[in-house]
């Protein structure tokens, strides 16, 4: 069985190696950089990962991972452009230290690298995997596109926000490791409980991200506290603050939200909401759904018919993902 830290050696061999033409250097040069920002390469490692649970050989399923990854990165790419965001992994974005022509531009090639990646999976299986990668794709866009809605309408409920962070996050992590799974021959069941597994997982780590994005140290996050609640987005978090609120808590919420907050600077508004969030304890709420898609997600680790010695790293990944021991 391979540790984390191997598989993750073996994706950054993978995309250190990759060819980029020549012709067009400009086209390329983003794709280099937002693909050598770093990252923890969370999700290519867990497509190995799932990929090794039911077959010691992985170096067919190495391409296909790197393929995750590239239209992850991706997504960011775009992402930032759409939230603005000048800062991605302690470094600028593509857009801001280029252009939104270019990272647009460089973003969409991304996309195409990405399935030329796929499409070195074992032609039986490419097929059923490319279906998969093609429904992640369309799915992780409708989840974007909820994300953007959700900025403009006042009311979000807590399972609208919950099917959004499925469809933009959860579904990538499971679908890719879905693929892994059927790559290390992995029988349907199984394959179904994989990414099982993955969608609550992707859940937690959603929730979770929101909470850091609130609370966590931006040194250690990547991005300036309190994105979020600059951009308006509906996260579970705002969503049950203003389920919670009434009197003139509510209407200092729906002032700091609205746009009309006069010369309320960015800090400040940030600042405030977060006052509000732990008198209203949001937090703990959002930590307690974090911990149930946990569980729910080791539960469906434990329906695997493959031994528990080669559930082991999963477990650890999991557990650095969501800071829980199984």
């Amino acid at each position: 069985m391979y540790s984390r830290d191997e598989l993750k050696d073996v994706i950054n061999r993978a995309i250190l190696n990759l060819s980029f033409d020549d012709e067009t250097p400009r086209l390329f040069e983003p794709v280099k950089y937002i693909l050598s920002t770093g990252g923890k390469r969370i999700r290519p490692v867990m497509v190995l990962m799932a990929c090794n649970m039911f077959s010691d050989k992985i170096d067919h399923a190495i391409f296909p991972a790197v393929s995750l990854e590239i239209f992850h990165n991706f997504t960011l790419v775009h992402d930032d452009i759409m939230d603005n965001a000048e800062v991605r992994r302690n470094a600028p974005s593509v857009h801001s230290k280029w252009n939104l022509n270019q990272a647009i531009l460089s973003g969409d090639v991304m996309a195409f690298m990405a399935n030329e990646c796929l499409s070195q999976a074992p032609a039986a299986l490419f097929p059923a995997i490319f279906r998969i990668y093609n429904r992640i794709a369309v799915e992780v866009c409708k989840g974007q596109q909820l994300d953007m809605d959700f900025e403009k309408i006042n009311w979000v409920s807590i399972d609208d926000y919950l099917r959004m962070v499925e469809l933009k996050t959860s579904v990538l992590i499971a679908g890719g490791m879905k693929i892994g799974a059927l790559l290390g021959g992995a029988g349907d069941k199984d394959a179904d409980s994989v990414y099982a597994f993955g969608r609550n997982l992707g859940l937690a780590f959603q929730v979770q991200d929101d909470i850091l994005d609130t609370w966590g140290n931006p040194a250690l996050f990547g991005k300036k506290r309190g994105g979020d609640i600059v951009a308006n987005k509906k996260t579970l978090l705002m969503i049950k603050a203003l389920e919670l609120s009434s009197g003139e808590t509510l209407k200092r919420i729906q002032k700091l939200i609205s746009g009309k907050n006069g010369d309320i600077d960015p800090d400040t508004k940030v600042n405030e909401i977060i006052s509000i969030f732990e008198e209203l304890g949001v937090r703990e709420f959002a930590e307690t759904r974090a911990n149930e898609f946990i569980t729910r997600a080791y539960e469906s680790l434990d329906n695997l018919s493959v031994d528990a010695s080669r559930k082991k790293e999963m477990i650890t990944l999991a557990s650095s993902m969501t800071g829980r021991n199984r």
